[in-house]
């Protein structure tokens, strides 16, 4: 029976159960070896993983605009959940949920928990800092789109002095991959600049789900949109974003006020919109980090309401999930997209 429920990274129905019970006893290691048991299984599974306002334009002529997911009647929020041994939890059902909006409660009307397409955004730093990181950063891609399903489609930016959408959108990894092959190292980091520019670029996204997977050394040191502008734009748009920070001891030499804030301002960013953001000392641990990534964006709830305040007055509007506990389970915990704006019109 496990042979027949166990994929690559996913744990059966019983071992999910198993699991729950060992992490509740204090015996998880004996009993993962061991997954045989005659208790019944809750219908969860548990998949492995580690631990101002912006302007209407800019002087490049690229128009600024709220790509929020909401038509006239729903808003979709996306929700990973996680148990205490940071594994991802599916299989589980809508009315395990409940969705505050203002911490008014809403009625879900939509619920999904398919591995449905999605667009990815890589952006990846080629400044002068990450030349003995970048082997580890390519390879760090190439498991990313590994984990894909073949309805996503990505896109590469590459950025140092300037960012600049190098590839644009495909489903054939190979092309990405192969551009990676010929990225150099030079130059100082616009970070934020990087990451309007590929907000702005997937606008052009065919799939309703969206994602940024930024990979970089440090912080921002050569851009010209300042960290509000870059703030206030992803609370505006419908892309989760997801960090991995290559970063330096907080002791190491050299390290500008920048590149200190780094962790702090991928973190945000990513906090915001319901994404993660993953802090790597270890250049081996790159890849890994990268495909867990990926299996979290197809492992991911969706669910959408008709938002009882039904002003259009372009306030930014704060949502919340909770999560009621499955029986026989150790506490889960939700990530979400913390609020968007309303519409105007």
């Amino acid at each position: 029976m496990v042979a027949q429920c166990l994929k690559p990274g996913v744990l059966s129905l019983t071992c999910a159960f198993l699991v729950a019970s060992s992490v509740l006893s204090g015996q998880a290691q004996k009993e993962q070896q061991n997954p045989q048991t005659s208790a019944p299984p809750p219908r969860v599974s548990i998949t492995p993983r580690p631990k101002p306002p912006a302007p209407d334009s800019t002087d490049e002529g690229i128009p600024r605009s709220r790509s929020l997911r909401v038509d006239t009647t729903i808003v979709q929020i996306p929700v990973t959940v996680t148990d205490p041994m940071n594994r991802f939890v599916t299989g589980l059902e809508k009315e395990h949920f409940r969705l505050f909006e203002d911490k008014v409660e809403q009625k879900v009307t939509y619920f999904s928990s398919e591995d449905a397409p999605v667009s990815i955004g890589i952006v990846f730093d080629t400044s002068g800092s990450m030349g003995s990181k970048l082997q580890k950063s390519r390879q760090a891609v190439a498991q990313l789109m590994k984990t894909a399903n073949p309805e996503d489609e990505f896109f590469l930016v590459q950025f140092s002095d300037r960012p600049e959408v190098v590839v644009s959108f495909t489903r054939d990894a190979e092309e990405i991959q192969n551009r990676l092959t010929f990225a150099q190292s030079k130059g100082r980091t616009a970070l934020l600049d990087s990451i309007y520019l590929a907000i702005h670029h997937m606008k052009n996204a065919k799939n309703p789900r969206k994602a940024l997977c930024v990979i970089s050394d440090g912080g921002d040191n050569s851009s010209r949109y300042t960290e509000s502008e870059i703030r206030n734009l992803v609370r505006e748009a419908d892309v989760q974003i997801y960090a991995i920070g290559i970063f330096e001891p907080i002791g190491a030499r050299g390290r500008t006020p920048e590149e200190l804030a780094g962790p702090s301002l991928l973190s945000e960013l990513a906090e915001q919109t319901g994404g993660r953001s993953f802090a790597v000392d270890n250049l081996n641990e790159l890849p890994d980090v990268a495909a867990k990534i990926g299996i979290e964006l197809h492992n991911q709830y969706v669910l959408g309401y008709a938002p009882t305040n039904r002003e259009k007055d372009g306030k930014y509007r704060r949502v919340q999930v909770k999560l009621v506990q499955p029986r026989g389970l150790p506490p889960l915990r939700a990530f979400w997209r913390l609020g968007y704006y309303a519409p105007t019109q």
